[in-house]
């Protein structure tokens, strides 16, 4: 008689979650699966989702990998937990940082300005190469790209260039960003829960001079900055900033 050997109640996925990465652990798989449910819209805020049995049911995995799952997702404020009532959809919330820039458009306006978008274009492309190491581990093939140049009461101001997950934002390609901006966008489809952010001093290049109004070679800043949903890299930018017009800073209590 042949030995019996213990399973483990961490059995695959009847279904693969979605946007899941298949060789992170199970917990994030779920945490995947739940955060491109609420960046489709398909769960939207104040929802309730479903219960940790139906989600066992559903996906396969075991009780306890679903509520580490649920556990980490209210611990980073996505979901909310009301006991004797069920998991919700946490409402969206604005986080300050050192370095994190409110919208454009909102600034231009609380100094009592007009803001203008020029939209230079926006589409879905192959995925270029130079961008790729960016979103390495996403498996994507194309995204969607935009670039825009925003204006204070006429006079370009930034330059701001994104590649969108569109596994996450499925419908980025289809917003008139003269209207609304893609900041205002993202933040109300997929939820932000990393940010990565990088300044440098620049000369503006041909290109940059030419949208930006200004003589090539003038001295610009140069934010790259790169956001997630959960495990997954949602947008990479490149915000490109006149200096002379503009300048970054910030403040936080320790």
């Amino acid at each position: 008689m042949k030995p019996r050997t213990k399973q483990s109640d961490e059995r695959p996925p009847a279904m693969p979650p979605k946007s899941a990465n298949p060789a992170s652990p199970l917990y994030e798989q779920v945490k995947a699966h739940i955060l491109a449910r609420i960046g489709s819209g398909l769960w939207p805020s104040d929802r309730r989702i479903p219960s940790e049995n139906e989600l066992v049911e559903e996906l396969g995995i075991s009780r306890m990998t679903i509520n580490r799952a649920l556990r980490e997702l209210t611990a980073e404020g996505i979901l909310t937990r009301v006991q004797g009532v069920g998991t919700f959809i946490a409402p969206p919330k604005v986080r300050g940082d050192l370095l994190e820039l409110n919208d454009i458009a909102g600034e231009i306006r609380a100094r009592g300005k007009n803001h203008r978008a020029d939209v230079i274009f926006l589409d879905r492309i192959p995925l270029p190469p130079e961008i790729r190491p960016s979103f390495k581990g996403t498996g994507l093939k194309e995204v969607f790209h935009s670039v825009i140049v925003h204006r204070e009461d006429g006079m370009a101001m930034q330059l701001e260039e994104r590649y969108v997950n569109p596994a996450l934002v499925p419908d980025y390609g289809d917003q008139d960003f003269t209207r609304t901006t893609p900041y205002e966008h993202l933040v109300r489809a997929t939820p932000v829960t990393e940010l990565e952010h990088v300044i440098t001093a620049i000369a503006a290049d041909d290109r940059v001079a030419h949208l930006l109004e200004i003589p090539p070679g003038a001295p610009c800043l140069l934010l790259e900055r790169r956001t997630w949903t959960g495990d997954q890299v949602a947008t990479v930018n490149t915000l490109i900033y006149v200096g002379e017009r503009y300048s970054l800073g910030g403040r936080r209590s320790r």
